[in-house]
């Protein structure tokens, strides 16, 4: 076990004799001085892994000492001991960013406690963690083998992406490569599962589905509209889950969760099918018949996202809404910046739609720029790095401001996203569809297996562009390359970040009510 290394510093160190004895046995080394001027003297030639300070020492006092401290080796986690329960020396401490605040008499059991807390915390947490997900290993596994409905498979999602954060946290991750194999196991299952209940759902009316993002606005946005009270729904494109769940604790800051859920996008899991979905309130094939001034289809080179405000007006209208509502798209930070100036506007609407990009752009940075990709390049990183984006981004402010207006959200996006490793040969004419993870066009040749194949369109709600046109979706963890240039096409695209195909990180989204703190 490492050794560590404890200044305790306490005008009555001698007192203390019995607890320092307790820590020599645990195996801890103490340092000890019984003065604030000694204690910083010791910090600059030594190195301590901890430090207890008297908080009533004579002289310089504990709180100007922890300041000194702070200035020299800011990083030396600090416990103040103290006689005083007086609030404002606890809040003067704190705001001194202390370690821990134990008050006296101490015995050596809080003592050790604090010490376990702050030194060994890492490490106990990695034991309880590895020990904890071993046993839920096999209960995980039998519940992917036995799931048979979608409220069971988003349930194992949820589980598994618990434990993806879980061993994030641990010191060396040594339980990642088994909890990577589980994923894909269940990722198998899971396509297998969409293979045989897609279709159903989408024709069957009687038999139990999920929600889809056809249904997401009517039952999840509009019942929560009141007059006179803003609602703002906000999609943030190609979230996942496990992003949804490091960005939570920064929006919990300032809002409660009323509801949390998530729904299955539909396929395929792409922005210009299950967003356009999301608004509209229709399935493709029903966008692309009614609404063809509006559908943009395969065969066009138009934006497929630039009519998303004229499909959420027309969803309003079939649901009979007659409401002041605004659509506002962010795809740069000025644009961010603007929607953040008029916000005061936005307070007279009753719904106020707000479309993110950044997620998406990010993974598509990733693949096209070496720098992004180096620094996302794995799942943790990825996580770390939408995280890190939101801290600083003009969404998270247009959170803070929709709490001081004590307004609601509904938060959501349209689809989430894979990152592939596994290269599947397809060969099309001129006409295929470029995206990775699923193409539609004529005169398709695979190798049938590790793919959802749709051969009637109608029957998955898609449009037909012509008489032999199909569909066909990668699962798991593969994506589609051609024969052409194949080398070089693995190469670039194994590893990145791309959607549109079947897997638990696309298709199961989520979906959260919040309510602000202000209220």
């Amino acid at each position: 076990m490492q050794k560590f290394k404890i200044l305790w510093a306490d005008d009555e160190i001698d007192l203390l004799k019995p607890h320092i004895l307790f820590l020599q046995q645990k195996g801890y080394e103490i340092v000890t001085v019984n003065s604030g001027v000694d204690a910083i003297d010791e910090v600059e030639e030594q190195s301590f892994d901890v430090i207890f300070l008297d908080e009533m020492m004579p002289g310089m006092t504990g709180l100007e000492t922890l300041q000194q401290i702070k200035m020299i080796k800011p990083h030396i986690p600090v416990v103040m001991i103290t006689k005083s329960e007086e609030e404002h020396i606890m809040d003067d401490a704190i705001g001194g960013k202390i370690a821990d605040y134990l008050i006296k008499p101490i015995n050596p059991n809080q003592i050790l406690l604090s010490v376990k807390k702050i030194l060994q915390n890492k490490q106990l947490i990695t034991e309880k963690t590895n020990l904890s997900y071993r046993q839920d290993f096999m209960n995980i596994s039998m519940a992917c083998n036995d799931a048979s409905t979608h409220r069971e498979w988003a349930d194992i999602y949820k589980r598994l992406t618990y434990w993806e954060l879980e061993i994030d946290e641990t010191e060396n991750k040594s339980m990642q490569d088994v909890l990577d194999t589980q994923k894909t196991e269940a990722n198998s299952s899971f396509a297998k599962f969409i293979k045989t209940n897609y279709l159903d759902w989408l024709n069957d009316p009687k038999i139990e589905k999920p929600l889809l993002s056809p249904r997401v606005m009517k039952e999840k946005v509009f019942p929560h509209l009141v007059e006179g009270k803003p609602l703002f729904f906000i999609v943030i494109d190609n979230l996942r889950l496990d992003q949804w769940e490091v960005l939570k604790p920064l929006i919990t800051e300032y809002f409660n969760i009323k509801e949390e859920t998530s729904y299955f996008s539909i396929l395929p899991t792409t922005t210009a099918y299950a967003r356009n979905s999301l608004f509209s309130g229709m399935m493709p094939s029903e966008m692309a018949r009614f609404h063809p001034d509006l559908w943009e289809g395969e065969d066009t080179d138009e934006g497929k996202n630039n009519n998303e405000e004229e499909f959420l007006a027309e969803n309003l209208h079939k649901n009979r809404l007659n409401i002041k509502f605004s659509y506002t798209k962010i795809l740069q930070a000025y644009q961010g910046k603007t929607a953040l100036e008029q916000f005061h506007n936005l307070l007279h609407n009753d719904l106020n739609v707000l479309v993110y990009n950044f997620v998406d752009m990010m993974s598509h940075a990733r693949t096209d720029m070496k720098m992004i990709r180096e620094l996302a390049p794995n799942e943790s990183a990825y996580r770390s790095l939408t995280k890190s984006w939101f801290e600083h981004s003009t969404l998270f402010e247009m959170f803070k401001k929709i709490n001081d207006a004590k307004a609601e959200v509904i938060v959501t996006t349209d689809h989430g996203t894979k990152r592939v490793n596994k290269p599947y040969k397809i060969i099309g004419d001129k006409t295929i569809t470029t995206n990775l993870r699923y193409k539609q066009g004529k005169n398709l040749n695979f190798e049938s297996g590790k793919v959802f194949e749709i051969h009637k369109p109608e029957d998955a709600k898609l449009p037909r562009f012509n008489v032999s046109t199909s569909y066909v979706f990668a699962v798991e963890d593969y994506f589609f390359a051609y024969p052409n240039n194949y080398n070089y096409y693995v190469n670039f695209y194994k590893d990145t970040f791309q959607h549109g195909g079947v897997s638990l990180e696309e298709v199961i989204v989520p979906l959260a009510h919040l309510k602000p703190k202000t209220s």
